[in-house]
């Protein structure tokens, strides 16, 4: 914790979150420490020292710390396996020992550093694994709600937990009053985020719980507990079968890293600010070896106290210091009100938060923006349902790993041609108004070359020959390495070009590709020139010149495509087949940021003719705009409060200034301009007929006019009108 992040308005908003995060602690610890098959007192023992050590020397901002659900149920789990009962003096002695030997395993891992494998999760395994622990502790917390007890183990034991309470102990007040509570809190979470709703229900719920109202319907309240601090004392570690509480403690310990890490950096990513991984486990070492101490069980971050801190804004671990001293008061001087708390209104101020935390948002924007993300994300989610903590980080992290080996094989490519009048060589596919080369296959590859990809590599490179093939080159611009099965392959296909006379080139590689082909057997196509530092050294070298000759026919691309695919340079390149609905949306930006501050007539120049406005943007991309803008006459014209006639005028004769650029540099794209113009005029009456008429008639008077008043332009515009 830096003390120089903390302000004073800051300080009081997260102390004021740290007394809310302790009030909230009693009912989940004490439920948790039962959980691991502690008396549920050990629960509040756990929320003073661990929370104190991770608030002082932890690098996180906001997550918090303490007694939580996956290290309770699978110490609890432990302790059933061994027949050991709830609450009995032997789960006393044995569960510190497990929290000791936690603290030890990640304390070693610290110092090796093990932290660093959380940089291999991604945001759907993380938002998968956060949201499966979220939904697992809620199916936990349910039956008590009901009038039961909290479950255990995965998904199928949960449900079927909750089945036999609804069975055999259903309690309607209890389930009334958790349900009315969580109602009251998920509503007041939208309608009133800042008001902290948990604290009044809480004490609704003990005012229920004083006047015997609780009681006399059946509700189950928290156990009495007695005044003072815990004492610290070594745990008992005689007579334990240490082998079996090494293995447990050493799965309790990689859950703990794997669920505090994924969810802490979490929060990190989210607020914009970094962890250092081996301290903050280091520090989740010292949290239990100091929980073992006090006789309670394992400690982690806790995603729902979490996603309660951020929900009233704590934004440093001051509140994790204040929730320590909060807990330390109560303990001296508060513990006479936890008897009266009714537990399914407690449960429900855990389910609110754990609601919180289950990311409902990533779902959504990974469906929108990338399926196979949100089947990574499900397959985390699930894991952690269907399986446990372990398991389901294990399952996120192969999805992930499929889906990298899968990207990797199957990377971006296309075939390059050239643009007249534009430097460079261009993408076929997203480029319209780009053509091949002749002779030449000039081909893009966007990855390395190994064993899963170079049979794609080969396919393509062959699917594109010609009869009149002379030359093939691979623009290995972001090839940065090779493997020997793909070394070997390029070689095959080398001799079968070679015995077509056709030559095979490398081009705008980093130096150390040649390295790795001289390495691996191809080191004759650096000798003999075959890796060349550009493309156009590589086509030199085979025998063709600049300008270079392309497959242009009569009939051109351009003719062929319909109307929204007609060449559109700088937008085309940036937005592939949206690029005529991006334009669109451009040229609504240009009405909606008009103000009233300068003049109309200055403003209107400003849209036409402003290269702020239009920075790096060809004349055709320019021109495109000011085709759209037309249909947007009459917007112009209200927020400028000039006439339609005016803007009219202003827009044909800019469009004829660029008209005439475009047609010195490349007549045939003059022609082709105008008639992308006229389809677009064709859609547009199709579309809105009235709309076209009156923009027609604009246009034939703008026309006129600006025959008399800029006579310079009076042969364009008739040679336009022909076209």
């Amino acid at each position: 914790m830096k003390l120089k992040d903390i302000t004073a308005k800051s300080a009081a908003k997260d102390i004021f979150t740290g007394i809310i995060i302790a009030l909230v602690s009693i009912p989940i610890s004490m439920g948790y420490a039962q959980v691991s098959g502690l008396p549920a007192v050990y629960g509040l023992y756990g929320s003073v020292f661990p929370i104190l050590i991770f608030g002082l020397f932890s690098t996180s901002k906001q997550f918090i710390f303490g007694v939580d659900a996956a290290p309770a149920a699978l110490v609890g789990a432990f302790l059933a396996a061994l027949g050991i009962e709830n609450g009995s003096d032997e789960a006393v002695q044995l569960v510190p020992v497990i929290s000791f030997f936690v603290g030890v395993w990640l304390l070693l891992m610290a110092l090796f550093k093990a932290g660093r494998v959380v940089s291999y999760i991604s945001t759907p395994v993380m938002g998968g694994f956060i949201s499966g622990i979220s939904t697992t502790i809620i199916f936990m917390q349910i039956p008590k709600i009901l009038g039961g007890t909290s479950g255990r183990g995965e998904i199928v034991e949960l449900i079927a937990h909750i089945a036999d309470t609804c069975a055999h102990s259903f309690n309607v007040t209890s389930a009334i009053l958790g349900g009315t509570a969580l109602v009251v809190l998920l509503i007041s979470k939208k309608l009133m985020p800042k008001l902290p709703m948990s604290v009044f229900v809480m004490i609704g719920g003990a005012v229920l719980g004083y006047t015997g109202f609780a009681e006399t319907h059946g509700v189950a309240l928290l156990e009495n507990v007695e005044r003072g601090l815990p004492a610290w004392r070594l745990p008992h570690f005689s007579g334990l079968d240490i082998t079996q509480v090494l293995t447990t403690s050493l799965t309790v310990a990689v859950v703990i890293m794997a669920e505090t890490l994924l969810a802490s950096s979490s929060y990190a990513a989210k607020n914009g600010y970094k962890l250092k991984n081996d301290r903050e486990i280091m520090v989740y070492g010292l949290g239990n070896i100091a929980a073992s101490m006090t006789g309670c069980c394992p400690v982690n971050g806790s995603v729902s106290r979490s996603a309660m801190g951020e929900q009233y804004g704590g934004k440093s671990q001051l509140m994790s210091i204040a929730a320590s001293f909060s807990m330390m008061l109560i303990m001296l001087f508060g513990t006479g009100f936890i008897k009266y708390l009714p537990v399914p209104v407690l449960t429900a101020i855990v389910v609110s938060a754990l609601l919180g935390a289950v990311e409902f948002h990533l779902m959504k924007r990974l469906f929108k923006q990338d399926k196979r993300e949100l089947f990574i994300f499900f397959g985390a989610f699930f894991g952690v349902l269907v399986f446990g903590t372990v398991y389901g980080v294990m399952t996120g992290v192969i999805l992930s790993f499929i889906s990298l080996i899968i990207n990797v094989a199957n990377p971006k490519r296309s075939f390059l041609g050239v643009i007249e009048g534009h430097e460079g060589f261009h993408s076929l596919e997203r480029n319209t108004y780009a053509h091949p080369l002749k002779g030449v296959v000039l081909y893009r590859f966007s990855g390395n070359l190994y064993f899963a990809n170079i049979s794609t590599f080969i396919s393509d490179i062959e699917a594109a020959f010609k009869d009149d093939t002379k030359a093939v080159v691979v623009d290995s611009g972001a090839v940065c390495n090779i493997d020997i099965t793909a070394a070997d392959r390029i070689a095959e296909l080398r001799k079968q070009l070679e015995d077509r006379d056709v030559k095979l080139y490398f081009a705008s590689h980093i130096g150390s590709l040649n390295d790795r082909f001289r390495q691996l057997g191809l080191g004759s196509m650096v000798e003999k020139g075959h890796c060349r530092r550009t493309i156009p050294a590589a086509l030199l070298d085979a025998g063709f010149t600049a300008p270079y000759a392309t497959e242009n026919d009569k009939e051109t691309a351009a003719d062929k495509l319909p109307v929204r695919s007609f060449e559109r340079l700088e937008f085309e390149w940036a937005f592939g087949a949206s690029a005529d609905e991006e334009m669109e949306k451009y040229a609504e930006k240009l009405l909606v940021n008009i103000n009233s501050s300068g003049s109309a007539e200055e403003q209107l120049t400003g849209i036409i003719n402003a290269d702020e406005n239009w920075k790096g943007m060809g004349d055709l991309d320019r021109e495109e705009l000011l085709v759209h803008l037309e249909s947007h006459l009459k917007e112009l014209s209200e927020k400028l409060h000039i006439s339609e006639e005016h803007i009219e005028e202003a827009i044909e004769l800019r469009k004829l200034r660029l008209a005439r650029n475009i047609g010195r540099k490349d007549p045939k794209a003059l022609k082709m301009l105008r008639e992308h113009d006229r389809r677009f005029d064709k859609e547009l009456k199709k579309h809105d007929s009235k709309l076209y008429e009156k923009l027609l008639a604009h246009r034939r008077e703008a026309l006129d006019n600006l025959r008399k008043t800029n006579p310079e332009f009076s042969d364009l515009i008739d040679e336009l009108s022909k076209q």
